[in-house]
């Protein structure tokens, strides 16, 4: 009998995937150039970023609200929503948005992109999941890359110590995301992906503005035009377009394919840090991102 083809549904969902994918690896190419144009200080540029996202997912939770096949919260979902999503859009992006003042957009996603990994070691210790022989291994592939690309930037660029802070930040955003994403995977089967991700993602944004407002005196309305212009990009392109884009993929191929296309994030953002913000690229920085891409598609494929 032939081989079946994909059907363009199925494709439609890879491509889907795919330009999500491509979409999110921008956050950092517009964080940057927002740090290296203007003088924004994180928070506000965060901020700035929830408020031009929060309209978006505000009319998409009501629209999912009002849908026929809607479930309703119970109090618990209410809260179990609202911390998870602060937990994975306020905290961990405020970690993200901190950390990317000190190290470059590439060595951010490698960091960041060890998150599977983390997922891993939380279902090991918390929820007593067991872990295959080639899992472990996985682990090991990963963190070799990581330490490979890690000691890549060290040594060709000579890092100040705001270095291991910028690293360091990055790597607790990791577990954070890590924390949401697991947090999530029990969520979003009862609930609806897209249901989750609205009210997920309104209630980081009404975090993080109550966080500026809380925490800085500056006006939101005084600010260089390109810092805005930054902000409502980032909002637009690398915030509510992704997440949409990822959640629709999801349906379509699957969480594990869906995975698998989107280890294309940390390749897509070194590619564009070298064309957008002039950031080298090391031999070792590829062959230490050749092996995390390795480690977590062994990973993705359990």
């Amino acid at each position: 009998m032939p081989e079946k083809k994909p059907s363009p549904y199925f494709v439609g969902g890879i491509v889907i995937c795919l330009l999500g994918a491509i979409c999110f690896s921008t956050k950092a190419i517009f964080v940057k150039l927002a740090y290296r144009n203007t003088d924004v200080d994180p928070v506000t540029l965060l901020a700035l970023r929830m408020i031009f996202s929060l309209p978006f997912f505000v009319v998409s939770a009501w629209w999912s609200s009002n849908q026929s096949k809607n479930i309703k919260f119970t109090a618990s979902q209410w809260i179990s929503v609202a911390v998870i999503g602060c937990l994975g859009y306020y905290v961990s992006s405020l970690l993200d948005f901190l950390g990317l003042q000190f190290v470059t957009a590439g060595i951010e996603r490698l960091i960041l992109f060890i998150y599977p990994t983390i997922v891993l070691l939380i279902s090991l210790i918390f929820f007593k999941a067991k872990i295959t022989a080639l899992q472990w291994l996985a682990l090991l592939v990963t963190y070799a890359g990581l330490m490979i690309a890690f000691g890549g930037e060290v040594n060709f660029d000579s890092p100040s110590e705001n270095f291991y802070l910028g690293s360091f930040l990055i790597f607790v955003c990791a577990i954070t995301f890590a924390i949401y994403i697991v947090g999530s995977g029990r969520l979003i089967p009862a609930i609806g992906a897209a249901k989750f991700n609205s009210y997920a993602m309104s209630f980081a944004a009404i975090a993080v503005v109550l966080h500026f407002f809380v925490t800085n005196d500056n006006s939101l309305l005084s600010l260089d035009r390109s810092v805005y212009i930054y902000s409502f990009t980032m909002a637009i392109v690398s915030t509510v377009i992704p997440s949409y884009l990822v959640t629709e993929g999801i349906k379509r191929v699957g969480s594990d394919n869906a995975a698998i296309v989107g280890s294309i994030g940390p390749v897509s953002t070194i590619v564009q840090a070298y064309f957008f913000l002039e950031e080298p690229i090391h031999a070792l920085q590829l062959l230490g991102t050749v092996l995390i891409l390795v480690g977590i598609l062994m990973i993705g494929r359990k």
